[in-house]
Formats: C-alpha cells, sequence, structure tokens
C-alpha cells in the first residue's frame, strides 16, 4: 500500500470500479448498498474523492477520473493476483479466497506484485473469472446464465463481484462443483427464471437473481 493512501480511499475507488465492470450505474445508493455505510459517510466520501480528483460526478451518475481508475486498478490486480495465490499455490478452497484476499491487497508491494505474476504465469483472471487488470484477455463469447435455455450445455466462465461477496452463494457453489472451468446441463427453467442444473451427479437449483450474476459460454 502507498502511504500517502489510506485503505478507505482503496475500499470507494475498488467498489466503483468493481460495480461499473459488472454493468451497475454508480450512484450513491448502490455503494450504500455495496459497503454498509450510511447516506451521509458515503455522500461525505464521495465528494472528498471528487475533490482529491479521483471522481467525477454528473448529476447521480459517479465515475472513475484517469487517476482514480489506476489507483483501483492496481488494487485490483494485487487482489486478484492473490486470489490465484492462494487457490493455486496454497490450497484454499475457492470460495474462500475473495475474502482472505481482500486482508492482502492493501499490503501487496508493486515488487511483490511483479514476482506474483512470474510465479503464477501472468494469469489473466482470478479464480472466479474476473479479468486481472493489465493482462491479455481470453477471448470468450458468455452470457448471463439466466439467458440459457433447457438443453443447452454451459460452462461457468465468471463470478461477478457481487456474488463473490455472498459467502451463503459461494459455498452452495462450491460445495456442488458448480466452480469457474465447470460444464453443467440446463435441466429446467421455472416460470420466476429460477433454473436447475445438472453438475455431474448433482443436481443445482439457482434462483434468478444469481443466474443474472454468474456468466457462462453456450455449447
Amino acid at each position: 500500500m502507498r502511504e500517502d493512501y489510506h485503505p478507505p480511499v482503496e475500499e470507494y475507488l475498488t467498489t466503483i470500479y468493481e460495480l461499473s465492470e459488472d454493468g451497475v450505474t454508480v450512484i450513491q445508493a448502490r455503494l450504500v448498498e455495496r459497503l454498509g455505510y450510511s447516506a451521509p459517510a458515503i455522500s461525505e466520501m464521495v465528494n472528498r474523492l471528487k475533490k482529491d480528483g479521483f471522481l467525477t460526478v454528473i448529476g447521480r451518475s459517479i465515475s472513475l477520473t484517469v487517476e482514480g481508475r489506476r489507483l483501483a486498478e492496481s488494487v485490483v490486480r494485487k487482489h486478484r493476483l492473490a486470489e490465484r495465490l492462494l487457490t493455486d499455490v496454497i490450497g484454499l478452497p475457492w470460495h474462500r479466497a475473495h475474502l482472505e484476499a481482500g486482508r492482502w491487497e492493501h499490503v501487496i508491494s508493486d515488487e511483490v506484485e511483479a514476482r506474483l505474476r512470474i510465479i503464477l504465469d501472468d494469469p489473466s483472471t482470478c479464480p472466479h473469472g474476473n479479468p486481472i487488470p493489465g493482462t491479455v484477455q481470453t477471448d470468450h463469447s458468455v452470457v448471463p446464465l439466466s439467458s440459457a435455455r433447457p438443453g443447452d450445455q454451459v460452462m461457468l466462465r465468471r463470478v461477478t463481484e457481487t456474488v463473490e461477496l455472498d459467502d451463503t452463494a459461494m459455498t452452495y457453489l462450491s460445495d456442488n462443483g458448480f466452480i469457474t472451468g465447470q460444464s453443467a446441463k440446463v435441466a429446467g427453467k421455472a416460470p420466476d427464471g429460477s433454473l436447475s442444473l445438472t453438475v455431474g451427479k448433482n443436481t443445482v437449483v439457482l434462483g434468478s437473481l444469481l443466474g443474472e450474476n454468474l456468466y457462462v459460454s453456450i455449447s
């Protein structure tokens, strides 16, 4: 962590980055939902970050400036490399990597980051399929799982940050073997959008909201 930045600043910038990455229009209400702080506290920090040149606010819409994005990408890159180290080298379970990496992201130096990229063979995504900033991405054509139909063969490619923050959902996916890189067959789709998947010998039922936040390739 650079000494001239305080972790709460990084927390806000990375949250805005991740919400934008998930296609969410960032407004203060979304930050209240994601961070769990009061509306006045969110408003005060947004105004501070705007004054410091990290944010642009047009109407209710909040976006990162070039400097804000540069700092956010640095923290996100270290977080996702830490997730890779935790799962690929240390052997931490897939669903626990996000929380643990959140403790590491602010203390990984640029020098250690460079070594991690070498040790891990410069991965392009975290274990949950989210892109590591600054790397060349594999061109997978992905769509939300919610758009799949019965009979489709799908492969899980990406789990959004929204789901990564939901320990119950991540544990459920992990326990049933539906993790990134795993194939499944869509067995059924209910009128409310819930999906039944066949994953190996398991039947996995996913609600419509979860299905909107899992990205798959369909064959």
